[in-house]
């Protein structure tokens, strides 16, 4: 039986293009057009075998609507392999996801407050430094946001799935997973535990993507669920300050959500976890952002920033 290997950031950086600058073979389209662009895009691939998987009935795109398109289209990019599209389809699908990366927006992280102003009274160490912010990840302008990946780090293939790696791969476009196959092909193991790869973020506000396998809790929480959660972040931290140009990190809440991790608890880790790195590097990263999404999330976070402790 051959011996797993973790592949570190020079085994991969290259062969994925890290250090290239995205630039899309299209504009974003306007609103109007998305439709006709997801008809085209989906005409395009009737013959793939995602096409075929989901029952993509044959000559029957261009009587689809506009939305039901657009879905559809998301499921067969969802569900297909890795591996390059078909030459035509790369420059409307290109001008389709940036068309709907303008719909929804962005938000700066630079711009967000500190944790030090949003929670006054916090004892938190790194509040001057670091940001609590409920939204959606797909819309944040980081230099890199953290994706909480699976061990195979292809995404997930449950189309309309409500998973923040869903939407992040859903967002960032093919490519993304394309990049993701070459490092696994490279590495020729699974994801560990607690580690952390990078790929370029292509449709994204964020450049990067950082994608890390937190723990599964299926059961009684132990030490070594919250050894292998706070590993999640440094991994992530690690790996972005060892690309140039990196000065802001976005963490959704990784492991919280089907890995079943409880949300007061994984805050702590989150929080304790950011603060060592951050007190150990100091002022290799200007901000990095807390994102949650539920009111849940936000409640946890806020509850273990005001009881602050140092190992709370």
């Amino acid at each position: 039986m051959a011996t797993s290997r973790l592949l570190d950031l020079a085994g991969y950086r290259q062969p994925i293009d890290l250090d290239r600058p995205f630039h899309p073979a299209a504009v974003p389209a306007p609103a109007a057009g998305l439709g006709a662009l997801a008809r085209t895009v989906l005409g395009l691939l009737e013959t793939d075998p995602a096409a075929g998987r989901l029952g993509l009935p044959p000559g029957r795109v261009e009587h689809l609507d506009d939305g039901t398109s657009r879905r559809l289209l998301r499921a067969v990019l969802t569900v297909r392999a890795p591996g390059p599209l078909p030459e035509a389809a790369v420059a409307p699908l290109d001008a389709l996801l940036g068309g709907e990366r303008t719909m929804r927006g962005s938000v700066d992280a630079s711009t967000l407050p500190v944790i030090a102003e949003q929670v006054p009274r916090t004892a938190y160490p790194a509040a001057r430094c670091t940001e609590l912010w409920r939204g959606d990840i797909t819309t944040l302008a980081a230099d890199a946001i953290a994706n909480a990946a699976n061990s195979a780090l292809l995404g997930c293939y449950r189309p309309m799935h409500p998973c923040v790696d869903n939407a992040i791969h859903n967002a960032a476009g093919p490519r993304m997973r394309d990049d993701c196959a070459v490092i696994m092909t490279l590495q020729g193991s699974p994801e560990p535990t607690g580690t952390a790869k990078i790929t370029r973020g292509y449709h994204l506000p964020a450049r990067y993507v950082l994608h890390t396998v937190g723990p599964v809790v299926d059961g009684p929480l132990g030490a070594g669920h919250a050894a292998d959660l706070a590993g999640s972040y440094r991994s992530c931290l690690e790996v972005a300050a060892a690309v140039d140009g990196v000065r802001t990190v976005a963490f959704c809440g990784i492991s919280t959500g089907v890995f079943g991790y409880p949300k007061p608890a994984a805050a702590r880790v989150a929080l304790n976890a950011v603060a060592d790195w951050m007190e150990a590097h100091p002022g290799r990263l200007d901000r990095v952002v807390f994102n949650v999404y539920g009111a849940d999330d936000h409640t946890a976070y806020l509850r273990a920033l005001t009881d602050w402790t140092r190992r709370s």
